[in-house]
């Protein structure tokens, strides 16, 4: 399968799940984007390492750097290679210079540990085609209040329902229309549920 590069994009608030963040991965060379919802520990152990913060402590992710450095083992890559009823799955492939191994793990863990190790993120075709949003015109990095988020104390999921939030009564050139305003106001997260609830509907 046909594997594609991608890079983090934005880090926010997520505005529909409490204690939740939207984290956005960008297609490289590609208008495509891939909202993720993360939790909040996670969230803050990207920021972190984005921010080059250094905590009082060793967070979960840097102690898994440290005992990773200390045996020799690296992380090459990422992949988030599933999307099961809305949640994504990725795989860690991990080298100690003989051996290679793919370590399963949750997608926020992935990046968080991606983002220490400098590993190039993946995905397959397939999923950028189902769960992706297309932007029109320039787009711009919006890591939105990462160094608050990073002060902060599971979903790897796809956005809530649509129906859930008030848009099942829209019609289809409702959705479209709300759909295209979103992506303009780099609303992802709102963008990518509008997007299924278009696609539940059997629309492109």
């Amino acid at each position: 399968m046909k594997k594609v590069k991608l890079d983090i994009v934005g880090l926010s608030y997520s505005q529909t799940q409490s204690g939740a963040y939207a984290l956005v991965l960008g297609e490289v060379n590609g208008r495509r984007r891939l909202p993720i919802i993360i939790g909040a520990f996670e969230a803050q152990a990207i920021a972190i390492e984005i921010e080059k913060m250094t905590p009082s402590r060793p967070l979960t992710h840097d102690l898994f750097k440290s005992m990773a450095d200390t045996f020799h083992i690296n992380i090459q890559e990422i992949i988030i290679y599933n999307l099961v009823d809305g949640v994504f799955y990725a795989k860690l492939i991990c080298s100690d210079g003989k051996n290679t191994h793919e370590v399963d793990a949750r997608t926020s863990d992935a990046i968080a540990l991606a983002v220490r190790f400098n590993a190039m993120i993946y995905t397959y075709e397939f999923i950028l085609a189902s769960a992706g949003i297309v932007i029109e015109g320039n787009d711009f990095l919006f890591l939105e209040n990462m160094d608050s988020i990073a002060k902060e104390p599971e979903a790897d999921s796809v956005p809530t329902s649509t129906t859930q939030q008030g848009f099942g009564d829209l019609t289809l050139e409702e959705l479209q229309q709300k759909l295209q305003e979103a992506i303009a106001e780099e609303a992802y997260e709102k963008a990518a549920r509008l997007r299924d609830e278009l696609n539940k509907r059997g629309t492109s």
